[in-house]
């Protein structure tokens, strides 16, 4: 990917960002997806056309119960990569979500890099994205022109300090947070998404996000792309290297982030998703949807119809997984009997979850 450097800090990051997860190993090993067993039904008395993978997410009805997370805007080359996942997106009937919105909100020359999202997806679910930091710092406001910059049907405010403490320009301030979300969740027109990027989201902190009218939570959790790890490839000194090794696994787990936040707000399964099978657990567990970027990102520097050949991977996964499990429709893996073990097992115990009930479920 050529790189054509700018006389904006914020943007070029964008495509420091992008370049590096093309090109370096960026994941967390563990989601916790690894040790939920889903049971064989060996004669699920279905058809597999019998299955529907159709569900209703924020008012807006999907495809199937998978979005493509946030990945990328803010930089005139990554134009073409949310035009390919707009348009793969429309063809699919899911949704998906954009990167920060922040250097175009700094500089309207960029604004193309975000619009071209709505341009291309007309009627598909999209949600807008700006951090925490500049809702701090800029207000309602700029939640606003987010949401009007695509005509976003949510915004996304992301909690990203696990990766700012690591940026040499990094945001640590996180003071008044929850109030600040507080004044957008009452004032915006459209629901807020809370979502975390890379460190999960406790059951502390997803009751203190519904106390203040967040209407769903993105887990965001360890697993997939380790944020510290891509800083640790910005870093430009030994001691920004050194904490972003350290923290490179830092976080809660993506399946353990679903159970924290289950039965408090509508959850998005982010974090190390691979797959239709790993959607299916996320669901199986307690999420309304799930949700990757990175499997999506290569296909995407290349054309629609191949981020599109990725999204029917994951959707056909999904499907045989349902089918596999005799589930007629998506809300049916909730009520699935699964199995547990390892390090999620573990977990349960430790945060007081009675086993049995919760694998016979539900």
């Amino acid at each position: 990917m050529k790189e054509k450097r700018l006389n904006n800090q914020t943007s070029n990051r964008k495509l420091d960002h992008i370049r590096i997860c093309l090109e370096e190993e960026v994941e967390s090993e563990y989601t916790g997806f690894q040790d939920i067993l889903l049971l064989n039904n060996s004669l699920p008395e279905i058809d597999l056309s019998d299955v529907n993978t159709e569900v209703k997410f924020l008012g807006k009805k999907l495809s199937a119960p998978i979005l493509i997370a946030s990945m990328t805007g803010g930089h005139p080359e990554t134009t073409s990569i949310n035009r390919n996942l707009a348009s793969a997106v429309e063809d699919a009937g899911i949704g998906m979500g954009v990167g920060s919105q922040r250097a175009a909100l700094e500089d309207k020359s960029l604004e193309e890099s975000f619009t071209v999202v709505r341009e291309n997806a007309p009627t598909a679910f999209i949600y807008a994205n700006i951090g925490i930091p500049q809702i701090l710092k800029h207000g309602v406001e700029y939640a606003e022109k987010a949401v009007e910059m695509i005509d976003a049907d949510a915004l996304a405010i992301h909690l990203n300090f696990m990766q700012e403490v690591v940026q040499p320009e990094g945001d640590v301030d996180a003071r008044r947070g929850y109030r600040a979300i507080r004044e957008v969740s009452e004032e915006l027109r459209v629901p807020v998404i809370v979502k975390e990027t890379g460190g999960g989201i406790s059951r502390e902190v997803a009751r203190n996000l519904r106390d203040c009218g967040a209407s769903a939570i993105d887990t965001g959790g360890a697993g997939g792309t380790s944020w510290t790890g891509v800083e640790y490839y910005r870093a430009e000194d030994d001691l920004s290297k050194r904490i972003g090794l350290d923290f490179w696994d830092w976080g809660i787990p993506t399946a353990f982030s679903i159970v924290e936040c289950m039965d408090i707000l509508p959850i998005i399964a982010t974090g190390g998703l691979r797959n239709g099978v790993d959607v299916a657990k996320a669901i199986s567990i307690g999420a309304e949807i799930g949700s990757a970027a990175l499997p999506f990102l290569y296909p995407a520097t290349k054309s629609s119809e191949e981020v599109l050949k990725t999204i029917k991977y994951f959707e056909k996964g999904l499907k045989v997984a349902m089918f596999l499990t005799a589930c007629r429709k998506v809300k049916e893996l909730r009520e699935r009997q699964i199995v547990v073990y390892g390090r999620f097992r573990d977990y349960l115990e430790t945060r007081g979850i009675d086993l049995i009930s919760f694998c016979r479920k539900r």
